[in-house]
């Protein structure tokens, strides 16, 4: 009666752990939408949570490695080095935790009953009451270890793939791969005296965690001094704005009497042409000053502009986003800096008669609608013609990973030399 009531509480264990794990992962890299999927994952993630580890244990070791990469692919989206990272840390640490759990309950068993070669069909009514509570304790303190990894460490995880860079995401990976290697190696040429895995086992766990708080720390650094550069940015802004509109005002205190003059000029059409040429290099550097409702975009949109007309690129914006105070400024930072730099850098490989950006923002219905078109070289396929094709090749994808934060969509067309961006963000309901 004991036995099967500490069988039935063992298996309630055993997938609560497999809950608190498939959650803590959650946390880390979102699963595919597709229903049938998420709930295919839950159950393919208590496969690889429960396998029990072993020393010399080539088979699990390696089998629980390259069903974790395969469970990684096909049930959660993210980048690849996203995937990878996920794998460096939770792989260790599972193993860790399941060897680390097992073996010690296990030598626990047989220290008590001395029981070491007998076969368990021989075991005595208490003997194997014993065996059941420790294997019910072992996963009782595996619950209990994921439990608090997950309270302490879900809001680091989800900051971390919010604002990771790819140069973060490899220093990250360089470090985790001591422990992956560490925890892997020792388990399988396992040492004479088994008490040496005691100390790699728990490394492991506290580098794949400290690695954690490390890159949590280090985002929370970033946004602190972006958020800086932000309100740095803000203040040049308005400064330049008050002073354009003082210029303004005196330009347009003298435009009638620049209108006389030009009455006057009126039959030397040499003098009319000079002082029209003079008269629109004045208004010309107000052109630049984009009003898009959001304030933030309309840093971005008049800095991007500077360098634009700087390379003889002729742009133009039009963009009403004033429905867009649900989008944060890093991701319209993200979004736009980088849309907007590939389409600059294309362009200014064309000649100057090819050089054109456009940009369309406007909200139908629930939905905010931004295309980005520009003059590209032909080519027969997609790939960035950039000499570090790695990190350019993040740019697309660091729009794509912003948008789908807010459940938007990237579509991306290339028609002979022409390259359109078209981004679908769905605007929350209040």
């Amino acid at each position: 009666m004991t036995i099967s009531f500490l069988d039935h509480l063992s298996f309630i264990f055993s997938w609560c752990y497999n809950f608190v794990f498939f959650q803590i992962i959650l946390a880390f890299l979102p699963l595919r939408k597709n229903l049938l999927m998420r709930i295919l994952a839950f159950f393919a993630c208590n496969l690889l949570s429960t396998v029990p580890i072993y020393s010399n244990d080539l088979d699990n070791l390696l089998g629980v490695l390259l069903g974790f990469i395969l469970y990684i692919t096909v049930f959660h989206r993210g980048q690849w080095i996203e995937k990878a990272t996920s794998i460096l840390i939770f792989y260790p640490s599972l193993i860790a935790v399941n060897y680390f759990t097992q073996y010690i309950g296990m030598r626990s068993f047989f220290s008590i009953t001395n029981l070491s070669g007998i076969s368990s069909s021989e075991w005595t009514q208490e003997e194997l009451l014993l065996s059941t509570s420790i294997h019910t304790l072992s996963l009782f303190l595996r619950l209990l270890f994921w439990l608090t990894t997950w309270l302490l460490f879900k809001k680091y995880l989800s900051q971390i793939v919010s604002n990771l860079t790819i140069k973060m995401w490899l220093i990250l990976d360089a470090l985790m791969l001591s422990p992956f290697v560490s925890i892997f190696t020792i388990l399988y040429f396992m040492p004479e005296d088994p008490t040496i895995t005691y100390p790699i086992c728990a490394a492991s766990i506290f580098s794949a965690f400290g690695c954690i708080y490390l890159a949590s720390y280090i985002c929370n650094s970033v946004q602190t001094a972006y958020h800086a550069q932000e309100l740095e940015m803000k203040q040049t802004y308005y400064q330049e704005k008050v002073q354009s509109e003082e210029r303004i005002c005196r330009v347009y205190h003298d435009l009638k009497n620049h209108i006389l003059i030009l009455q006057a000029q009126a039959k030397d059409k040499q003098e009319l042409q000079t002082s029209i040429e003079k008269l629109q290099s004045q208004i010309q550097e107000y052109e630049n000053y984009y009003h898009t409702g959001n304030e933030f975009l309309d840093i971005i949109i008049r800095d991007k502009a500077k360098i634009a007309q700087k390379k003889q690129i002729d742009f133009s914006a039009v963009l009403s986003f004033q429905d867009s105070t649900f989008i944060d400024p890093l991701d319209i930072s993200t979004i736009f800096g980088n849309a907007l730099d590939n389409a600059i850098e294309a362009s200014e490989k064309l000649p100057n008669d090819q050089r054109l950006i456009t940009i369309k923002g406007n909200r139908i219905q629930d939905l905010l609608i931004i295309i980005i078109e520009n003059h590209t070289i032909p080519v027969l396929s997609r790939q960035t013609t950039k000499t570090d094709s790695l990190l350019h090749g993040f740019g697309l994808s660091n729009i794509q990973k912003a948008v789908e934060q807010y459940e938007g969509q990237c579509h991306i067309k290339t028609e002979q030399d022409l390259f359109t961006l078209k981004i679908l963000i769905p605007i929350p309901s209040l």
